[in-house]
């Protein structure tokens, strides 16, 4: 599957969202997620309120939006660079524990604030419904044009398992300090791995892909 490269407008867009994003991040670690405002954030980044209006609903979604920069089209391009003969449930789910596992600097600080708070937790978690339109064209074209429907209960079920595993990375449970401390607003501590946590939510999908693709074979 090709994409033709971005035009001018579509570049600038995606210039203007990349320094929120930045600014964003950077205010947050600086002076804390509860003293940034939305002006603040676009001050910084050279646009007024409105315009960063346009790009992200509330503070938390431009802070979190930099550990999650487009993550669903990287998840989708992966996909799709995955030889034709490899399994389409081990495919997306070696590329979905491949984006959310391989982070760099910038993405382990805004990590680390969203741990603390909650609402930024909400806004992390919420980035999950991205995965979906991306990763439905990718299952439609390696099902054929007939598989348009299943391809999109198929990536809508994956977006739900990783939302599912996240949740329990974030929100360990059995734990009352874990709870009480979530219920707060507090830290909370990653709980165990989450590639195993990734790999273990997508695993029950794995028969509906594995009968998608066999449907799909001429």
């Amino acid at each position: 599957m090709t994409t033709p490269p971005p035009g001018l407008r579509e570049r600038k867009k995606q210039a203007t969202r990349e320094a929120l994003r930045e600014a964003a991040l950077r205010l947050a670690v600086e002076r804390g997620p509860d003293q940034v405002r939305v002006e603040d954030i676009a001050e910084a980044a050279g646009v007024s309120p409105r315009t960063y209006n346009n790009y992200f609903a509330s503070r938390e979604q431009a802070i979190v939006s930099a550990v999650a920069a487009d993550r669903e089209a990287r998840i989708a391009a992966a996909v799709a660079a995955r030889p034709a003969g490899v399994r389409l449930a081990d495919a997306i789910t070696e590329a979905v524990v491949e984006q959310y596992t391989n982070t760099g600097e910038r993405e382990q600080r805004a990590l680390l604030l969203i741990t603390t708070r909650a609402a930024l937790r909400d806004a992390f978690l919420d980035t999950t419904a991205d995965i979906e339109p991306p990763l439905t064209a990718v299952i439609a074209e390696r099902l054929g044009g007939a598989g348009a429907h299943t391809a999109r209960v198929l990536a809508a079920s994956a977006a739900a398992a990783v939302r599912i595993a996240l949740e329990g990375w974030l929100r360990p449970a059995g734990n009352a300090e874990a709870a009480e401390s979530l219920a707060t607003g507090g830290l909370v501590v990653p709980s165990g791995s989450l590639p195993d946590q990734l790999r273990a939510a997508l695993a029950p999908l794995a028969p509906a892909f594995d009968a998608a693709e066999q449907h799909a074979q001429p």
